[in-house]
C-alpha cells in the first residue's frame, strides 16, 4: 500500500511503501540532481548546504520582526515575526530565506525570540519532523544569473513557517567548491 508523506496540493510528493520510496518534484525542467535535494529541504538546508560544500554554513539575521509577546505564545495568543536570513559560505550568501513564522507554544518562543535559534534548529532541537508542503518553484534569470527560488511551509506543534528562499547563482549548484573559491 502506498502511503502519501506530504500535502496533496504540494508542488513535492513523497510517496513510500515497506520497501521503496518516491519523490516527485513539479519543477523547470533544467533543474539539476543537487538542485532538487535542496527544493525539497524540510528544515535542513544549512546541514544540506554544509555536506554539499564540505563547510560550515552560517546563518546570518537581516531583519527580524516580532509581533507583541504578551503573555507567552499559545493558541489563542500567538506570536508572529517576520524575518529575512542569508544562509553564508564565509562571505558567499548562498541564499536569502524570508519567513513568516508564527509561533503557539511557550518552548518555539523561547528557542526562537530568548535563544535565537534559527528555523531548522528549532525543528532539530524539538526532534521532530515537520509537515512540508512546497508552494512554489521558480527559475529565472537576475542581473545575469540563473536564479532559484522556492516557497514552502513547515509546521509542527507550536510554530508555523511560511518561507521563500532564493538561490542567487544556479552555478553554485553545478560547480560546487570551485564556485566558492572563484568568488574569492
Amino acid at each position: 500500500m502506498e502511503s502519501p508523506s506530504t500535502d496533496s496540493s504540494s508542488l513535492a510528493r513523497d510517496t513510500y511503501t515497506g520497501a521503496s520510496t518516491s519523490v516527485e518534484i513539479d519543477c523547470p525542467a533544467d533543474v539539476i540532481g543537487v538542485e532538487r535535494i535542496m527544493l525539497v529541504a524540510q528544515g535542513d538546508l544549512q546541514r544540506l548546504l554544509s555536506a554539499f560544500f564540505g563547510r560550515t554554513i552560517n546563518i546570518e539575521c537581516v531583519r527580524s520582526d516580532t509581533g507583541p509577546r504578551g503573555t507567552g505564545a499559545s493558541p489563542r495568543n500567538p506570536i508572529k515575526q517576520t524575518r529575512q536570513v542569508h544562509l553564508k559560505c564565509g562571505t558567499h550568501v548562498l541564499c536569502v530565506a524570508t519567513s513568516s513564522v508564527t509561533v503557539t507554544s511557550p518552548e518555539c518562543e523561547r528557542l526562537l525570540l530568548d535563544e535565537r535559534f534559527a528555523l531548522g534548529q528549532i525543528f532539530r532541537h524539538l526532534r521532530r519532523y515537520p509537515d512540508f508542503s512546497l508552494l512554489n518553484v521558480g527559475a529565472q534569470i537576475v542581473d545575469g544569473k540563473r536564479e532559484l527560488s522556492r516557497t514552502y511551509t513547515l509546521e509542527t506543534e507550536g510554530i508555523k513557517c511560511e518561507i521563500l528562499e532564493v538561490f542567487p547563482d544556479r552555478d553554485m549548484f553545478s560547480r560546487g567548491a570551485a564556485w566558492l573559491d572563484k568568488c574569492t
